[in-house]
């Protein structure tokens, strides 16, 4: 199938690891040329070589307002204004009870999950506008609509995420560019790692124990049974950012492997 990406340029934050370097790796694939960025600017460097093909890199923390608008300076300058948008950069955030969690802690998941994207789409966007043709994919989570009690800063960015990809779409798409999202659910990633080495550590176990414990009382609708890998939900991504996605607006695609119980969403 013909993406129609030949000679497109994207730009995919958190490009340095897990989803964001598996989508960079598919647009690639389909003839595109990509821009990663990523706080870790030897990590970010390092994906760009290792995918190779011309991929770029650029340093940028999206939590620094100032750092986005230079981002953006920047890559008009060196590279040329993208014609995607991948917003795949996030944190888990704080854990515990809800009503337990400090106010930083609410403002930092706040900023790094939500603010950072509002921002991200805020600085290139408008500019697809005026060209009259773009995709903006926006990587959500199951957390958005099915919320999970001790990770209650992750559920209302992601939810506020889709919230806001859904009221920016039909405005967007009327200028030629299409918004949407894209919710995984436990895909093997750097940070789904860490959150099972930091339970394996806790129970005295290995990673691979703590995946099947962690399957079996937190994940109880993961029909699948296993952790998702970044290419699967990489392929989703790049189809929303394709020609083929032309009808496609403000929609959710779920790569969860039935984690999420509820049918709406």
């Amino acid at each position: 199938m013909d993406y129609g990406l030949e000679g497109k340029t994207a730009l995919i934050t958190g490009g340095a690891s897990g989803i964001g370097k598996a989508t960079a790796q598919a647009l690639l694939d389909e003839g595109a040329q990509v821009i990663l960025v990523d706080v870790q600017g030897d990590a970010v460097a390092r994906a760009a070589r290792d995918l190779g093909r011309g991929a770029r890199a650029l340093q940028a923390d999206l939590r620094d307002p100032a750092q986005i608008k230079g981002l953006a300076a920047t890559t008009e300058e060196r590279f040329t204004l993208p014609d995607i948008l991948v917003c795949a950069a996030g944190v888990t955030g704080a854990k515990g009870h809800p009503l337990e969690l400090s106010d930083a802690d609410w403002h930092e998941a706040w900023e790094t999950d939500f603010m950072s994207v509002v921002r991200t789409v805020r600085a290139f966007e408008p500019q697809m506008e005026k060209r009259g043709w773009g995709r903006v994919v926006i990587l959500c989570s199951e957390n958005a609509v099915q919320p999970y009690a001790d990770e209650a800063v992750y559920n209302v960015a992601k939810a506020g995420l889709l919230t806001f990809a859904k009221g920016l779409s039909g405005l967007a798409a009327r200028r030629g560019v299409l918004v949407n999202c894209v919710s995984p659910a436990f895909i093997e990633t750097p940070m789904t790692d860490g959150m099972m080495d930091k339970k394996a550590k806790a129970e005295g176990t290995d990673r691979g124990g703590a995946i099947a414990e962690f399957l079996k009382t937190e994940r109880p609708w993961l029909a699948l049974d296993r952790r998702g890998t970044a290419q699967e939900a990489a392929a989703a991504i790049a189809f929303l950012c394709s020609e083929q996605a032309s009808f496609v607006v403000g929609a959710n695609y779920r790569v969860d492997g039935g984690s999420v119980a509820a049918i709406a969403l």
